[in-house]
């Protein structure tokens, strides 16, 4: 795989203002290590609903478990194999309405995800990190990248923080509606866009690490 771009998130540090009125840095807070057996999300301050953390510490006594990247699935016979048709799996191959070649191979591919998880007793809500490899779909300059991130909000970051309760969230160009899988877990993410991948058809492969958290 052949690597062109890499998205990276920065945070921003703050100001005071001292006593005397003159401008002062504020002191760094340092925080504290993981408990042993904790999983602590770094979030971005004064959001309610980011899309992911800009971290996860882990304590030393934590498990992890590393999934392979993962694809979608082979889920449409009726196109021909080796098209990114092939793997929308959508009944009868039909996507709805403004949902992309990219968008319902993720949804397709965050399935097996899912289901890797699954065989291990894990589940979506214990992601920490993931990191998406995107190749460009037929005829367009870059990867779809906005079509990635509404798969992604289906079963990762659609809860708000301030009240718990799920957020709605956009599939193709239909209204906002219940996400196919609440869940409030916010991993530490990147998104790699490459120049290709290795199954034919294929738009999207995703890698999670995820955390056996005590229970």
């Amino acid at each position: 795989m052949i690597m062109r771009r890499t998205v990276v998130a920065a945070a921003a540090a703050a100001a005071l203002i001292g006593a005397g009125g003159a401008a002062s840095a504020a002191p760094a807070k340092k925080p504290r290590p993981p408990r042993p057996t904790e999983v602590r999300p770094a979030l971005p301050d004064g959001q309610s609903n980011p899309s992911i953390a800009n971290g996860v510490a882990v304590g030393a006594l934590v498990a992890t478990y590393t999934a392979s990247g993962l694809g979608p699935r082979d889920a449409n016979p009726a196109a021909p194999a080796g098209s990114p048709e092939r793997y929308v799996d959508f009944p009868g191959g039909t996507r709805p309405p403004g949902v992309t070649l990219t968008e319902a191979q993720s949804i397709n591919a965050l399935k097996a995800i899912n289901e890797n998880l699954g065989a291990q007793g894990l589940t979506a809500r214990d992601v920490i990190s993931m990191r998406a490899y995107l190749s460009d779909p037929p005829g367009a300059a870059t990867a779809d990248f906005a079509g990635w991130n509404r798969a992604y909000r289906q079963f990762y970051a659609n809860t708000d923080l301030s009240t718990g309760k799920p957020v709605n969230v956009p599939l193709g160009t239909a209204p906002p509606a219940a996400p196919m899988l609440v869940n409030p877990a916010r991993p530490a993410r990147v998104t790699l866009e490459i120049e290709n991948l290795p199954v034919a058809g294929w738009l999207v492969e995703v890698e999670v690490v995820a955390a056996f958290r005590q229970r």
